[in-house]
């Protein structure tokens, strides 16, 4: 059987202290009208991305429900999750030519037969996330279970070969859901596409609240300067999030602010052995400037370290070329801290109001905007506040619970 990840059980509850009444009597006015239903979560990592990111506290609220929920990992070796993370790419528009191979087909139809046969099937609805885990519709046993496929990425144009190679899977599923509109592919033909975007746990050790004092001397015993402007860029080590080109807007802003430091922070997991190469570029060209820091899960800094640099830092950036949301964005705003983006895909849905005029398109752009932020406390203070109710209003983890089990509901035909 496939792994399951263990998880507890958590109430609902606590949001009322945040969130409307309203939006919390209609979350559980829908799971009343699906209680003991039984779902199915699939990825292919329990930690060092963002839908295991999800699933940690998504998985225990739709059991405080009343729903039963679980939450299983795919298997694979290095050949295969190499295969998956060239799919994840070209999805986004990056050329996969090998998908004309037969033997990298192969290879993929052959893990996701192996997966399925060793799924445990006892569900009513399977979600399943990403491309890694696509084809297990194909070969899973028949049931009565609807299945929904959960594209995280954007998709908007992705290359074409790829693209005609999954679309038979995902035309399988009895519904898909995008981020936003413009990621559905034009010739997907499916009765139920969801437009859903990811939320945040604002409960999780990764958002609660903590004393920003506290959290700038926590830096000292790393190194950093308490003292001085900090700009945190929190990420995969993928090339999509531009580490280089943050390297080089820190260098052109430094020019203004010579006590300017960037730390950037990471994590691997184990779908994702392009990270490593990445790892080791950013590491090699952190190494030459006595201001520029690289952290990562492997060397200890787990979810509460990462909410200590998000509340430490004086402006965070999230220079993404192509994303299909970045949950880092809505977590450094509900922290009330100012966000540097890139203007790409799922990242303007939280940038709303003034912080729209901090969506970057160039190296250039981005140092200008950063500078302007560092040199202007109040206004940076007055935009963190503004994007913390931003994410207060729409990206929330009982919203998301909400458009899911609403989805779920029309499938069913309750």
């Amino acid at each position: 059987m496939l792994q399951k990840v263990s998880l507890g059980v958590r109430k609902c509850d606590r949001y009322r202290l945040i969130m409307s009444k309203d939006s919390i009597d209609q979350v559980e006015a829908l799971a009343r009208e699906l209680r003991g239903l039984r779902l199915c979560y699939i990825n292919s990592t329990p930690f060092g991305g963002g839908v295991a990111e999800l699933l940690v506290s998504y998985i225990p609220l739709l059991r405080g429900l009343g729903l039963h929920a679980d939450w299983q990992i795919i298997r694979g070796d290095r050949d295969f999750f190499t295969i998956t993370k060239a799919l994840h790419n070209a999805l986004q528009g990056k050329p996969y030519p090998e998908i004309g191979s037969a033997s990298t087909r192969s290879e993929y139809l052959r893990h996701n037969l192996a997966n399925a046969r060793e799924l445990d099937i006892n569900y009513d609805v399977f979600v399943v996330n990403d491309p890694q885990p696509l084809a297990l519709r194909r070969y899973a046993p028949e049931n009565k279970a609807k299945w929904i496929w959960r594209c995280h990425v954007d998709s908007s144009e992705p290359d074409e070969e790829v693209w005609q190679f999954l679309r038979p899977f995902v035309e399988e599923y009895d519904a898909a859901i995008f981020t936003l509109d413009k990621f559905v592919p034009s010739d997907l033909r499916l009765e139920h596409i969801g437009i859903i975007a990811p939320a945040i746990d604002p409960f999780s050790s990764k958002n609660l609240m903590l004393r920003r004092h506290t959290c700038r001397a926590w830096l000292e015993n790393l190194g950093i300067d308490k003292s001085r402007h900090m700009v945190v860029q929190v990420s995969r080590f993928d090339p999509w999030k531009d580490p280089f080109g943050v390297m080089e807007a820190y260098r052109l802003a430094k020019r203004e602010l010579p006590d300017l430091q960037l730390v950037f922070v990471g994590s691997f997991a184990h779908d994702d052995p392009e990270a490593w190469d990445i790892y080791a570029s950013i590491h090699e060209e952190a190494n030459k400037d006595e201001d520029m820091w690289v952290f990562s899960n492997l060397t200890g800094v787990g979810s509460m370290e990462v909410n200590v640099f998000q509340t430490a830092a004086d402006v965070v950036v999230q220079k993404s070329l192509k994303e299909g949301f970045g949950l880092v964005v809505a977590e450094a705003l509900w922290k009330g801290i100012p966000v540097v983006a890139g203007n790409a895909g799922g990242i303007p849905l939280q940038m709303g109001g003034r912080l729209r005029d901090y969506l970057v398109n160039s190296v250039e752009e981005c140092a200008q905007k950063m500078v302007y932020l560092l040199q202007n406390r109040e206004l940076a203070e007055e935009l963190g506040q503004e994007g913390q109710e931003h994410i207060r209003q729409g990206f929330l983890m009982p919203r998301l619970i909400r458009d899911e089990l609403t989805l779920v509901k029309q499938l069913l035909g309750c």
